[in-house]
């Protein structure tokens, strides 16, 4: 692994290249961010935003998706993967909200832990976008750059990866650079074909000179 050091002026070159990243699920407030973020699991962010579109129109609140049978509420969100079991969370999620929390977004990590299909990823987003609370979430963008500029380790699990970056990047600055990192994987440090030819960081990361090593043993 590369140092904090080396890590942290990695990072400040992605910010240069993403300033202005920010979180593209459409949304009006943390309930809507909420869903949003459930949905998108394995699944992408420009996918959610065409169905949540009418989504949000139909359903207002947590009794909204509660007043429908749940086979209605999966035909809403058919086009997206895993619709059957996204559609039932989210009604567990919706009782668990007037049950317990006023039918609001709770503010805390472990009450929004304690909601059907929200992990520690999802919590992290809702904390840091809706309520602007430092938080650093790792989705399958971050981690994928995280490893392959070897700020952390292959075999490191998702929370390992967090907690790196955490130490890394100051905590004022968590909210911004888990937008940038995503950024950086998803419009350039793509998962299939990373722009390594015109990547500001190639020469310091372990995966783009593994690529072009492989190249020139293929010209060969």
């Amino acid at each position: 692994m590369v140092s904090n050091k080396k890590a942290l002026q990695m990072i400040d070159v992605i910010s240069e290249m993403f300033p202005d990243a920010e979180c593209e699920l459409k949304h009006d407030n943390p309930f809507q961010l909420t869903i949003a973020v459930l949905l998108s699991a394995q699944t992408t962010d420009n996918s959610v935003n065409k169905v949540t579109a009418k989504l949000f129109q139909k359903y207002h609140t947590a009794e909204d998706f509660l007043q429908v049978p749940q086979e209605e509420l999966e035909n809403d969100i058919r086009t997206i993967g895993l619709y059957r079991n996204k559609a039932k969370n989210i009604q567990k999620l919706c009782r668990s909200l007037l049950d317990k929390f006023n039918g609001e977004i709770p503010r805390t990590h472990q009450e929004l832990e304690s909601l059907a299909g929200v992990g520690r990823k999802t919590a992290n987003v809702v904390m840091s976008v809706a309520f602007d609370e430092p938080s650093l979430a790792v989705d399958t963008h971050v981690e994928r750059v995280s490893k392959r500029l070897g700020i952390c380790r292959w075999k490191d699990n998702v929370r390992q990866v967090e907690e790196k970056l955490c130490k890394v990047v100051p905590r004022e600055r968590w909210n911004r650079t888990h937008h940038q990192l995503i950024f950086f994987g998803r419009y350039h440090c793509l998962a299939r074909a990373p722009k390594c030819d015109v990547c500001p960081l190639f020469d310091d990361c372990r995966e783009g000179q593994k690529r072009y090593k492989a190249k020139l043993r293929e010209a060969k």
